[in-house]
């Protein structure tokens, strides 16, 4: 397998990279992230005109991007400047519009002026995909949405949310799964935002007799979900190797500047020895990513394997990554003043997004289990 991304997929990175660098330093990223609004609409825009929401996803839809490794390479850049913008919502969302047709909204968003919520997850769901109760319920106009979501990242910023629910079925079966659109402002939507641990803001989505616009075919949209869940997770993946190989480049750095006994800490065989490790696991992750994206838009079965051994795999090394940076740094580890203290919040916090890592496990071993039956 060739590893090398093509000329494109450099030019996108190094352009994104100067971009970040020049426009989003970490003080600017601080000042974003805990303002009111947990986002920049301008910053947003200035990205979108670069053509970074483009590149995830594909001609039919607008964009000139879409694969795995498009997707990689995007959240690779966000993740090392630790970006807050609403990228993560977007992707999710716009794939399920693109794959349903609805490309005048995924155009709009590629242009800077639309903004998506994947609002999927419940209170009661712990990941599974399939625990869904919000009810829709058939009108004379259209639909009507009743019910709760949780946990939606910058659900405020976004001007179109995507919503699931069921229009038949039981809570957990995979049948009767429903998705639709619902604009920010429409009668009984009650959005509940907060800031969140890593920075930016998230919110809790209320829904009575909501007006929404159904989106896809009824009933069928779980393996709709399950994609667009795959990759996030793709994204996620990669913005988490991002973070981690700055925690080891900022380590490194310190354990050759603080001196103890007359020598910088960094001769001490111990500490080499950790860091070593460190290193050996952050490349054990970099080669999950890498599968995941490579197993995207393949077959089913191969890709959700492969998302899911990335899940688990960064939530597995991602705790170790950040645990080890705090330790290392000792008591300036943890500060507020420190970047590397945001960077280590926000692997943490990765860990947990679209599920943990014993989710992952036992859900890889179970898709295992479904390939040996097929197989």
């Amino acid at each position: 397998m060739d590893f090398h991304h093509d000329d494109d997929r450099r030019m996108l990175a190094d352009t994104l990279g100067r971009y970040l660098a020049d426009r989003y330093a970490f003080d600017v990223r601080t000042r974003i992230a805990t303002s009111e609004a947990g986002w920049s609409a301008e910053q947003w825009r200035a990205m979108a005109e670069l053509g970074i929401v483009g590149a995830l996803f594909g001609e039919a839809a607008g964009g000139f991007g879409g694969g795995g490794f498009d997707i990689a390479i995007v959240f690779e850049q966000l993740g090392a400047a630790l970006v807050v913008e609403p990228f993560l919502g977007t992707l999710m969302a716009g794939r399920v519009l693109a794959g349903a047709g609805e490309t005048d909204l995924v155009e709009q968003a590629i242009g800077g002026g639309a903004v998506f919520a994947f609002a999927h997850g419940e209170p009661q769901g712990r990941y599974e995909l399939a625990d869904i109760r919000t009810a829709a319920t058939p009108t004379a106009a259209g639909w009507t949405l009743s019910g709760a979501k949780s946990v939606v990242p910058q659900l405020e910023a976004a001007s179109h949310i995507l919503v699931s629910a069921r229009t038949s079925g039981e809570p957990g079966e995979e049948a009767g799964i429903s998705l639709f659109v619902v604009e920010k402002g429409a009668p009984g939507l009650d959005v509940r935002g907060y800031p969140m641990i890593d920075g930016g803001r998230g919110g809790e989505l209320s829904l009575d007799d909501t007006p929404a616009r159904i989106v896809g075919a009824e009933g069928t949209a779980y393996a709709v979900i399950e994609a667009a869940v795959a990759a996030g997770i793709v994204a996620l993946a990669w913005e988490a190797v991002a973070i981690m190989d700055v925690l080891k480049a900022q380590t490194i750095d310190y354990l050759r500047t603080r001196q103890q006994f007359g020598i910088p800490i960094g001769k001490f065989q111990a500490l080499q020895h950790r860091m070593a490790t460190v290193a050996l696991e952050i490349e054990q992750a970099r080669s999950s990513a890498i599968n995941a994206a490579a197993a995207l838009d393949g077959d089913r079965l191969a890709r959700e394997r492969a998302v899911s051994a990335a899940k688990y795999t960064i939530g597995r090394i991602g705790t170790l990554a950040a645990e080890e940076a705090i330790q290392l740094h000792g008591g300036i580890g943890m500060t507020w003043e420190l970047p590397l203290s945001h960077y280590a919040k926000r692997l943490t916090l990765i860990g947990h997004q679209l599920g943990d890592e014993d989710h992952h496990l036992e859900r890889f071993i179970e898709l295992g289990r479904e390939l040996g039956r097929t197989g």
